[in-house]
Parts: structure tokens; C-alpha cells; sequence
């Protein structure tokens, strides 16, 4: 496990990590994006509506 949150740290600190970043900020800057997201979120936790 701690192999595992090593690589995500050293993705989120390289210049590709920091452009996926900001591309999931703006789109959560989105009304709509965050809608979809919201959704999708609540079908993987199992909450359907």
C-alpha cells in the first residue's frame, strides 16, 4: 500500500500530474461537469436516483 500512495505522490508532483489537476478543477468549476460527476460517484457507492 505505501508503494502505491509513493507512485501517486510522485504522479502528482510531476508536470503531467499537475496538468490533470488543473484540467479536474476546472472542470469541477462546471455546473454541469460536477452534475455528471455527482452522479457518477453515486452510481459506484451504490446510491441510485
Amino acid at each position: 500500500m505505501t508503494a502505491l500512495l509513493a507512485r501517486i505522490k510522485r504522479f502528482a508532483r510531476s508536470s503531467q500530474g499537475r496538468n490533470a489537476a488543473a484540467s479536474l478543477r476546472r472542470a469541477a468549476a462546471d455546473p454541469r461537469r460536477r452534475t455528471q460527476a455527482q452522479r457518477l460517484l453515486g452510481k459506484l457507492r451504490g446510491n441510485h436516483r
